[in-house]
């Protein structure tokens, strides 16, 4: 059988927000098979086996069937290249350790053009991905040769380039489980929890209650450990040296033996342990020297490494170090004995993905010290049977959290208190963390600011530690979220209107409002950009604004259908109408009906103690009250039967309903009404239609605003304000 041709990869977008496919962000492919589209995967001779033995793990892939083993059964019976591609490009993802299970792939109007669809944390990770799934596909149906490692490896790069780092991404996914949303503030890990006036603000495990004061004082260890003693903290005595010469004199004074080390380093760079003699005391202060802008020679303490994570004022996690060893065979190196009896362990690695990491004797001054200690050096052949020291208290990544003693919990909370860190790595010195510092002679060595939180995230032996959760919960308290109340107003009819109106109106009850529409983007009383701001980056900047305490948006089907929602959940959300098909062929959108799946989107992200607001007179739009989560309201500015069946019914279960009686608006709640303003004085004030003003008190009373202040806040509106 001749080749098949590549499937072509019309269009790839990223949905950012909530979108007709599901709440969080996905890349969409429009995806042209070509003459694939004739030939299911029963009827690819091999090609099946050929992708399994390439992704042996597609055997665990639920699909449709909703059993392990049912893509396969669906591979067997027959399936469309499009959604085989879906399943390789998530079995890629979950290979490169971005694992994600949601995808679909759906048929378009035109023959052989299918939209595929897969969950998507990060728009270049997700196209890398797609990348190398679509070349992975084509090899296996055209029986060509595959690297699938290689592939694996470049996704798990492009991983490495975008997304957050383990520290960051644990805090991210713990603010997640407790419903705060979050948005990425730059390409590192500078990340936003909540919205507008609510949110927190993180930087990997600094958050913006870390005082620049304690990070600096932090930094400066001979500062830190003059506080720490002040206060009754046990600390190594030391000194502040400026050549080696001092350096030796200090190490005197002190009493051998000593630790020599930067100032202000971290990471352990630049520090060398246990030093007994001149020339070793000397050599450190010239490797202290690079790692430091000043070098410390002080007091060793005898025992084990530990580090303890403290979080607003508790210690959360704590891990211990141990020494690496060697043992020679007369044959090997040191730096081959290093490659084959420690980097071997399969925890160790070159990135924050390992809780260990690979020794580099070459690269590391203190390996190199101590090995010149033992008079060797990393190309040395050490004698059969002799045991080298490589490095010392390393590889801290042994979790004992349930072992600490009380009294060190809070000799190490206190120290995290005077220097002034929210949140903080104290390292100490001792020689079993279950015993009081005092006894054994332990002491703390360093306290910092911004600490790795992988060793309790991933410890090489012993229990995780929650750790993103405790920084979440030191954020907010337990009732909060980190949202601020949105009203999403989705539709084509006058919704720009009844946007600024709400945003008007909510402005009244005293919020500092933000409001993005076709007119522009507002915070507060200003405009600070005009023209169609109905887009998501205008949403994500009224979201990122300090001093913003509610948000309006305007939603358009296309928005929704170019770039999802620019928010993941909302207050209010109201649907006006369900018109606007004809414009949107590009998305294959032709039948009026279609426009149902598009705008349920804004009633799908309604919160629970939220409320949708829902046009009567649209029988398609009234039917959409079954999806929210919320109460709902209806509302009707027009007296038509369909209208008035659905209010009645809806007012006969108590629910709540914006009408027009008379020429008044009618708040009603069950049976009982309160009579409102007249529709013709307040259109002909606020120069807009019955249907926009009708629609805008709808949601501003089911966002919470009182109908007198309805009423006197219309009074007051003015389009130009």
């Amino acid at each position: 059988m001749s080749k098949f041709e590549d499937i072509k990869l019309l269009r790839v977008n990223y949905l950012r927000g909530p979108n007709i496919w599901t709440y969080r962000s996905v890349l969409e492919t429009w995806l042209d098979l070509g003459k694939l589209e004739d030939f299911p995967s029963n009827k690819l001779p091999g090609c099946n086996d050929r992708l399994v033995a390439m992704l042996p793990a597609l055997t665990e892939h639920h699909c449709g069937v909703g059993e392990r083993g049912g893509f396969l059964q669906r591979l067997t019976e027959g399936t469309w290249c499009g959604h085989v591609l879906e399943h390789v490009v998530i079995e890629l993802l979950n290979l490169a350790g971005m694992p994600t299970g949601f995808g679909q792939t759906r048929s378009t109007s035109q023959h052989g053009l299918y939209r595929m669809v897969f969950r998507a944390r990060d728009e270049q990770v997700a196209r890398t991905a797609l990348e190398h799934g679509h070349r992975l596909l084509m090899a296996a149906i055209n029986d060509e040769p595959f690297d699938v490692p290689a592939a694996v490896e470049k996704i798990r790069e492009q991983v490495d380039d975008s997304y957050f780092g383990p520290s960051t991404a644990a805090i991210v996914a713990a603010a997640t489980d407790r419903r705060i949303p979050h948005i990425r503030l730059n390409d590192g890990n500078l990340v936003q929890l909540g919205h507008g006036a609510r949110q927190r603000r993180i930087w990997t495990a600094e958050t913006d209650r870390t005082s620049a004061i304690a990070e600096n004082i932090a930094c400066d260890k001979d500062l830190t450990k003059t506080l720490l003693k002040s206060c009754g903290v046990p600390v190594p005595e030391g000194q502040l040296v400026k050549s080696p010469a001092e350096a030796w004199e200090a190490a005197q004074d002190i009493g051998l033996p000593v630790v020599v080390k930067p100032s202000d380093g971290n990471h352990g760079r630049g520090v060398v342990l246990d030093l007994r003699t001149q020339a070793d005391v000397e050599a450190a202060y010239t490797l202290a020297e690079q790692h430091g802008s000043e070098v410390i020679v002080e007091q060793y303490i005898r025992g084990e490494e530990h580090r303890l994570l403290v979080v607003g004022g508790k210690v959360v996690a704590a891990a211990r170090g141990e020494t690496a060893w060697v043992t020679g065979d007369g044959r090997l190196t040191v730096n081959e004995l290093i490659d084959a009896q420690i980097n071997s362990d399969p925890r160790r690695g070159d990135n924050e993905d390992f809780p260990l990491a690979r020794l580099k004797a070459a690269e590391d001054g203190a390996i190199l010290s101590d090995l010149q200690r033992q008079g060797l050096m990393p190309a040395s052949v050490p004698g059969a049977g002799r045991k080298v020291l490589i490095q010392r208290n390393g590889n801290v990544a042994i979790d004992c959290t349930d072992h600490v003693h009380p009294e060190v919990d809070h000799v190490v909370s206190l120290a995290a208190r005077v220097v002034g860190l929210d949140i903080a790595g104290v390292d100490l010195v001792c020689e079993d963390i279950s015993k009081p510092l005092a006894a054994q002679g332990g002491a703390l060595v360093e306290v910092n600011a911004g600490p790795g939180l992988l060793m309790h995230l991933k410890p090489a032996e012993g229990t995780p530690r929650p750790v993103g959760r405790s920084i979440v919960d030191h954020l907010f308290a337990e009732h909060e979220t980190g949202r601020i109340p949105i009203v999403g107003v989705a539709g084509s009819r006058d919704t720009a209107t009844i946007a600024r109106l709400v945003a008007w109106l909510i402005h009244l009850s005293g919020r500092h409002v933000g409001l993005a529409c076709r007119e522009g983007l507002w915070l507060g009383s200003r405009r600070v950009e005009r023209g169609d701001c109905v887009r998501w980056e205008a949403g994500q900047r009224v979201l990122m604004n300090r001093e913003v305490t509610a948000a309006v948006f305007e939603n358009t089907p296309e928005l929704i259908l170019r770039d999802g929602l620019a928010y993941d959940r909302c207050q209010v959300g109201m649907v006006t109408d369900m018109d606007g098909v004809e414009a949107l062929a590009h998305y294959d959108l032709r039948e009026p009906e279609q426009m149902t799946k598009v705008l349920r989107t804004q009633i799908d992200v309604v919160l629970g103690d939220g409320a949708g607001v829902l046009n009567a007179a649209d029988a398609r739009v009234a039917e959409l009250a079954e999806l929210c989560d919320g109460e709902v309201v209806f509302y009707a500015a027009e007296d038509n039967a369909a209208a008035a069946a659905a209010i009645a019914e809806h007012r006969e279960k108590g629910g709540r309903a914006v009408l027009v009686r008379n020429d008044r608006i009618v708040f009603a709640t069950g049976l009982t009404k309160t009579i409102g303003p007249s529709v013709s004085a307040a259109c002909s004030h606020a120069r807009l239609g019955a249907h926009a003003l009708v629609a805008a008190v709808a949601a501003a009373w089911a966002f919470g605003i009182s109908p007198e202040l309805i009423a006197a806040g219309i009074e007051t509106y003015s389009p130009e304000a």
